[in-house]
């Protein structure tokens, strides 16, 4: 049985990631931890003293989540993250990490099988299209702007091609970020923010004559549940780095 600590256990979505661990017939949870909780854990030390604890999963905050990664991986418990927030000098210094300690780790900006689906269709169609762009959208108590998602999408298009504005001409915001983000090779990035929403992104991608618009839509927290065991199942016999639901898919 895979031992599972799951941190954000009160959170939305860390009460997702509680109910699917417990319906898993090779897991076992052996720790619920969130700061808010009166009747758990309230941190991974405090669990980690008292339960064996093979891999982490931490939904909880970008405010947290590097520091919760950093005790993870230099105290042996392997770690599959889902919180997003995280910066590319974190991202890279936690790989580093998980080489250094020969202890697993795994990031997923979506564990959404659809939207990592999204993302790759994305990158074979960006070889064909001279300009890109990407809308997100999101409820309005998501805390990080843009998106891990999106992050994720433009790094991957980026790979092939090294320019997504070509021949747009030099603009002039009247409205200081009515242009969105610029993120990788030149793909904006606009992140919108609204009740009712769970998890949405667009990519939209045009040359001369032509748009292409690839979009996935999350409806129920549920969706990511398969992905998020996935990368369990690989972490806990893998001692590597992964950082994306699409390198084992």
């Amino acid at each position: 049985m895979i031992k599972v600590a799951v941190c954000g256990a009160l959170g939305k979505m860390g009460c997702e990631v509680v109910n699917a661990v417990e319906a898993a017939e090779d897991m076992e949870l052996v720790a619920k931890i969130d700061i808010a909780a009166d009747n758990m854990y309230r941190t991974i030390e405090e669990a980690a003293r008292v339960e064996d604890i093979d891999i982490l999963i931490d939904f909880t905050q970008p405010k947290s989540i590097y520091e919760n990664a950093l005790y993870c991986l230099n105290n042996g418990i392997k770690i599959v993250i889902g919180t997003t927030g995280l910066t590319d000098e974190q991202i890279e210094k936690l790989r580093q990490l998980s080489v250094e300690k020969n202890t697993g780790c795994f990031i997923a900006p979506n564990f959404s099988t659809g939207a990592v689906l999204m993302m790759m269709f994305a990158r074979q169609a960006a070889k064909y299209f001279d300009n890109a762009e990407i809308i997100e959208f999101h409820h309005n108590q998501k805390k990080d702007a843009p998106s891990g998602t999106s992050i994720k999408t433009a790094q991957m298009m980026a790979e092939v091609k090294p320019d997504f504005a070509i021949n747009t001409c030099d603009e002039v915001e009247t409205v200081e970020g009515a242009r969105g983000g610029n993120s990788y090779s030149n793909i904006h990035i606009h992140s919108v923010r609204m009740p009712g929403y769970t998890a949405s992104q667009e990519v939209i991608l045009g040359s001369s004559g032509q748009v292409l618009t690839i979009r996935h839509d999350s409806m129920d927290r549920k969706c990511y549940m398969p992905g998020v065991l996935l990368a369990v199942r690989h972490t806990v016999h893998a001692n590597n780095f992964v950082y994306g639901l699409d390198n084992i898919m």
